[in-house]
């Protein structure tokens, strides 16, 4: 029995942070961004998509690894939307690159070297999903990042760390942006930036908090905080942060 080539990995939902986070899904792949070259190198299937996922027109001249990335995502994306309720669907892209999800769902989607996930869940029980995934950075790469990444405050922290702890530190410091980013840009409707929320403390893997330092309106006011949740896995660094309704 013949088997359609694939460039990814089964699916795997393995839950890796200490906390469950109710009613969402995660799944999550590995995949071969060299492969997808090779199974889409004919123009038409590149321009068509793979496995009935299109994609959009601006990636249509990008490299196979950027491809690779988006198709590797959806597919984790299509995969989660059906466990949470059986649904046959894949979000596109909306003009700002960010996914377009079902309107009665958040979910967030991450990739990084040659691995994707996606994290999804009913929008009845919060109001947007942050997922991130990055390669731990070493202590010289960390301190070049940390100029643009960490508030005063967060710098002063980095200072008093001992040498071996800084990578884990900015590493985590940037993902948890990126995915609050994630879950809270689709509710307040507006760009922010790294400067605007910093970790109100830093203990390690585990559970994070983090403090609003712009006011971002809405009811999302500088001072406001929310829960983030980081933790090591498969030689990656994740981070999670969902916002309850």
């Amino acid at each position: 029995m013949e088997t359609t080539p694939t460039f990814h990995e089964p699916f795997t939902s393995v839950w890796p942070w200490a906390l469950p986070l109710t009613g969402a899904r995660l799944v999550a792949t590995r995949f071969d961004a060299t492969l997808f070259g090779e199974l889409t190198d004919d123009h038409d299937a590149s321009l068509s998509g793979y496995q009935g996922i299109a994609l959009p027109q601006r990636l249509h001249s990008a490299v196979a690894k950027r491809r690779a990335e988006f198709i590797a995502g959806r597919l984790c994306a299509r995969r989660g939307l059906w466990l949470l309720d059986g649904r046959d669907a894949t979000p596109g892209m909306n003009d700002d690159r960010s996914p377009c999800w079902p309107g009665d769902c958040v979910g967030a989607i991450t990739h990084n070297d040659g691995w994707a996930a996606a994290l999804v869940a009913p929008r009845q029980a919060y109001l947007g999903l942050g997922l991130d995934a990055e390669r731990l950075l070493d202590a010289a790469q960390a301190l070049r990042l940390a100029r643009r990444v960490l508030t005063p405050l967060e710098t002063a922290r980095l200072e008093r760390l001992p040498e071996p702890e800084i990578g884990l530190m900015v590493t985590a410091a940037f993902s948890l942006k990126e995915s609050l980013f994630k879950a809270l840009y689709p509710v307040v409707g507006q760009m922010f930036h790294f400067q605007a929320a910093e970790l109100v403390a830093w203990h390690g893997i585990g559970t994070v908090r983090l403090r609003l330092l712009s006011d971002l309106g809405l009811g999302w006011p500088a001072g406001r905080e929310v829960a983030g949740e980081v933790c090591l896995h498969e030689g990656r660094l994740l981070s999670l942060v969902a916002l309850p309704a």
